[in-house]
């Protein structure tokens, strides 16, 4: 185990328990750089405490205002993003199976308040949980006066972090300020907290089994997203909940899903965006992908018997006496004597026109596909094969240009296949 000690009481009486069940632990310690001496006196005492339990100890300073200031966030969100990637690192470099941290239920009921006050869903009712990933909290069945009792009655030494007593941090202030008005109305406040988040956690248990199942239901695979119909979304009940959920794993916001549910009898092409994902409305669909990494890479084909490029798929390229025609949307099948090498792969451009097969006109690129029914985000990853001359000779398992096909004054035909 790896123990994250302060050097406060909670975390002292967390490695405390741990020395005497006879974990097999070590001590990591932050020094966050935020209140002077202070923080220098806090190192070295959870140094000297490591020292006393002969476990090994680890320290890492941070410039937390700094880290701060550069990624515009708070100094408690940037102590706690710094804290826990490092916790991270550690693990993975010294095998640790899980990371101790000494929250308890005070801090459980502060949490849940704070989610309260910001906003939350189901799951911001349950506060901290016992266990999340490799991340345990052992003190959650302890209150913060039961802490301070049993820290008493074992004389155990600890340092005080100053910065508990301000109310300039918006936890502090509940803790402060708001939670004594509240065991004035309830004194069993702990004890009713501890009840209700079992409860939530349970509701959110619950939820998460309709929430998986109506993702079942719902989605459809489509290329390299997913899709669900408009028509199916709309009957959802209730709706805002549900749509949130299910769309969680692609980390739209709550807000973002407001817009979309808004804007679902909008003309086909609206998008939305998260972090990691587009949304578009498609007709009567919702069509799900992941953002692409980038969408103007240009590869080169050249004329030397069979050649391969490798971007989601490969395009390859050999050559024949006579036309062997099968009629496999995948395979184009060209006359070689138009070819002019090398030849350009790459994916859709503003005002890309051909001619398709069976055609006498130039097209737009971007009408063909609307005409295809492509969906909207396959768009701009449909791979087009370009000749030396700029012109389109196959938009690749879709439609060949009219100007290279085979005819009867072929004499060799170059073969292009499109795989995966």
């Amino acid at each position: 185990m790896l123990l994250a000690v302060s050097g406060g009481k909670d975390s002292v009486l967390m490695a405390q328990l741990f020395k005497q069940t006879g974990f097999n632990f070590s001590i990591a310690h932050c020094n966050f750089n935020l209140r002077a001496n202070e923080s220098q006196r806090d190192e070295l005492f959870v140094k000297m405490l490591a020292e006393e339990m002969q476990v090994p100890f680890h320290v890492a300073h941070f410039d937390t205002k700094g880290f701060s200031q550069t990624h515009k966030i708070s100094t408690q969100m940037a102590a706690r993003q710094l804290r826990y990637g490092w916790f991270g690192e550690l693990r993975e470099t010294h095998g640790y199976s899980h990371i101790a941290v000494a929250h308890h239920q005070n801090d459980a009921i502060e949490t849940v308040l704070l989610n309260l006050v910001r906003g939350t869903g189901i799951s911001g009712m349950h506060g901290i949980l016992p266990k999340r990933g490799y991340v345990i909290r052992p003190l959650l069945f302890l209150s913060r006066q039961e802490i301070d009792q049993l820290v008493d009655e074992h004389h155990l030494a600890y340092v005080e972090d100053s910065s508990n007593l301000s109310s300039k941090y918006a936890r502090n202030k509940i803790r402060l300020e708001v939670i004594p008005h509240l065991r004035e109305i309830n004194p069993n406040l702990e004890d009713t907290f501890a009840e209700n988040i079992t409860r939530f956690a349970e509701t959110e248990e619950l939820l998460q089994q309709v929430v998986v199942q109506t993702r079942k239901q719902l989605f459809k695979e489509e290329g390299t997203g997913v899709s669900l119909l408009i028509k199916e979304v709309l009957n959802l009940k209730p709706q805002k909940l549900l749509v949130f959920e299910i769309l969680r794993p692609f980390n739209f916001t709550s807000s973002v899903v407001d817009e979309i549910l808004t804007s679902l009898h909008k003309q086909s092409g609206t998008s939305f965006y998260s972090n990691t994902h587009q949304l578009i409305i498609d007709r009567e669909k919702l069509l799900i992908s992941p953002l692409s990494e980038t969408t103007e890479e240009i590869f080169h084909l050249h004329a030397e018997g069979n050649v391969s490029i490798g971007f989601a798929q490969q395009m390859n390229l050999k050559f024949a006496e006579r036309n062997v025609f099968k009629g496999e949307k995948n395979v184009a099948y060209v006359d070689a004597d138009l070819l002019i090498f090398p030849l350009v792969v790459r994916y859709k451009q503003d005002g890309d026109k051909f001619m398709p097969l069976g055609m006498k006109s130039l097209k737009k690129l971007s009408n063909f596909f609307i005409d295809e029914k492509v969906p909207v985000p396959q768009k701009a990853k449909v791979p087009l094969l370009i000749n030396g001359n700029g012109e389109m000779i196959w938009v690749a398992g879709l439609r060949q240009d009219e100007r290279y096909k085979v005819g009867a004054t072929t004499k060799k035909v170059a073969i292009f296949e499109l795989s995966n």
